[in-house]
């Protein structure tokens, strides 16, 4: 019998991989799933024995469904749900919104307003902070000022120069009483042992994001935390692209120009920005957390802002950024000026997009000129053609790497956050936005989406449709792809 086995050991593992993939392969057909996405699915598990059932198992199973990352374990659930009750508007403020300031957009805040954990508030102060290097400046200052909590959760957090100058502020303040709580990613994040074990003994309170036994070895195929929140004292917020890492800053002796966006809140939103952090917090801790006074203080911002925090990711029903990207393209009257890093889009942004540029809404689309990833890279420029046929006006970022995401719409809708236009960003990754409803930081973000064209080069329709063959053969093989990427 042995010897049969060892004779035959191959024949019997693809037989036992065949019959693993035919139950699959099944499991997929019945979830009635994107038929691009399931395909994907059964050609990788069909043709890359092995290989195949390793990318379903950590791709293909339903997180948001099966409620793996389940939320009912917070502490004090009624608070959180009660400091929501209070942010949200009522009925009649919403019509008044409508009638004063959102026109149709208020489709949108209808949409986020369904959910339970995406309040309206009106009465902010955001700073839209242009890269790394400026970002860092008025973080480490306000870090420097905290006198109770610190809250901190970042997809990357790297101990090098800009990196330790963060973990020495966060020793130092926990020294001096403040509280400091600290959430990364297993995978992004690249922490040494020492740093870690002086965070603790300093006493900063940190927990890594579903920890795996080989992060380098992961990559990005996992369900990762790619959200950047911090809230200091309850009272300021930062949400946007740029972690915690030299990459984002641009030092005079950096190798490479990197153009990011970030935003600096203070007044309501403030509160949404800490539910989240906080609901977060009890799943990487694995313990329930006491509700303090200090987390929601009382504030009395007088600067009218209105705006909203989306999240979206496994632990929520639906997939909330998405939905309030494709509803506010489809509703653009004027223009759509996107800018994302990865564009790796599912049908219905495709779509959305098609349809606004064919309808007279002039929609620009801003994507890096070299990507940090090969195979995304080629994903993308699959997609270039059929926009370019609708008249979407396409630029690539030749200065450095853009790792922007931001959306600006008709001088009164923005967006900036985590949020990559690809299927990870809507289907996989923990993501959050700030979604903006104002003229004034329309027009700003507006103005650095123009800056940007200025160190861009447009992509020419002609040109590109007379690209090689096997460029195009690249495209077409990575796009097989992109429902995994």
């Amino acid at each position: 019998m042995r010897a049969f086995i060892s004779d035959n050991i191959w024949i019997i593992l693809i037989s036992i991989n065949y019959l693993l993939v035919i139950l699959a392969a099944f499991t997929v057909l019945t979830k009635n799933i994107n038929p691009t996405k399931t395909i994907s699915y059964i050609i990788v598990l069909v043709f890359f024995p092995f290989f195949g059932l390793i990318v379903y198992y950590l791709f293909g199973q339903e997180y948001r469904k099966n409620k793996i990352f389940n939320r009912k374990n917070i502490l004090n659930q009624k608070l959180i749900t009660d400091v929501n009750k209070r942010l949200k508007p009522d009925k009649q403020e919403i019509t008044d919104l409508k009638n004063d300031l959102l026109d149709d957009k208020i489709k949108l805040v209808k949409l986020l307003h369904s959910s339970e954990n995406a309040p309206l508030t009106t009465y902010n102060s955001v700073d839209i902070i242009k890269n790394g290097e400026n970002k860092f400046k008025v973080l480490i200052k306000d870090l420097k000022n905290a006198k109770k909590h610190i809250h901190m959760e970042y997809y990357i957090l790297r101990d090098d120069k800009i990196g330790l100058e963060i973990i020495d502020i966060l020793c130092a303040k926990a020294k001096e009483g403040v509280k400091v709580r600290l959430s990364i990613d297993d995978v992004g994040s690249s922490v040494s042992r020492k740093n870690k074990k002086r965070m603790g003994a300093n006493g900063v309170e940190w927990h890594s994001f579903m920890p795996v036994l080989f992060p380098g070895f992961t990559g990005k195929m996992n369900y990762r935390n790619h959200r950047k929140i911090v809230v200091i004292d309850g009272q300021v917020g930062y949400i946007g692209g740029i972690n915690v890492s030299d990459t984002y800053v641009n030092y005079d002796d950096s190798p490479d120009y990197w153009r990011d966006t970030h935003l600096r809140l203070v007044g309501e939103s403030v509160k949404s920005l800490q539910i989240h952090f906080l609901m977060n917090w009890e799943f990487v801790s694995g313990r329930k957390i006491e509700m303090e006074e200090s987390f929601f203080p009382k504030e009395d911002c007088k600067e009218f802002v209105a705006m909203q925090i989306a999240a979206s990711g496994p632990d929520t029903d639906w997939a909330n950024i998405m939905e309030v990207i494709f509803t506010a393209i489809v509703t653009a009257d004027k223009y759509v000026y996107l800018t994302t890093p990865y564009f790796i889009p599912n049908e219905q942004i495709i779509t959305a997009l098609q349809v606004a540029s064919k309808s007279g809404v002039d929609v620009r689309l801003l994507i890096p000129k070299e990507s940090d990833s090969w195979t995304a890279k080629h994903a993308t420029n699959s997609y270039i053609e059929c926009l370019l046929e609708a008249g979407v006006k396409i630029y690539r970022y030749h200065k450095g790497f853009v790792h922007a995401k931001t959306i600006v719409i008709d001088d009164v809708f923005s967006t900036v956050g985590t949020t990559n236009m690809d299927y990870r960003s809507f289907n996989i990754n923990f993501e959050i936005n700030a979604i903006i409803y104002n003229e004034e930081k329309s027009l700003e973000l507006k103005a650095h989406f123009f800056e940007d064209l200025e160190d861009s080069e447009i992509i020419d329709g002609e040109r590109w449709l007379n690209r090689p063959k096997s460029e195009k053969l690249k495209e077409s093989y990575c796009r097989l792809w992109a429902p995994l990427l």
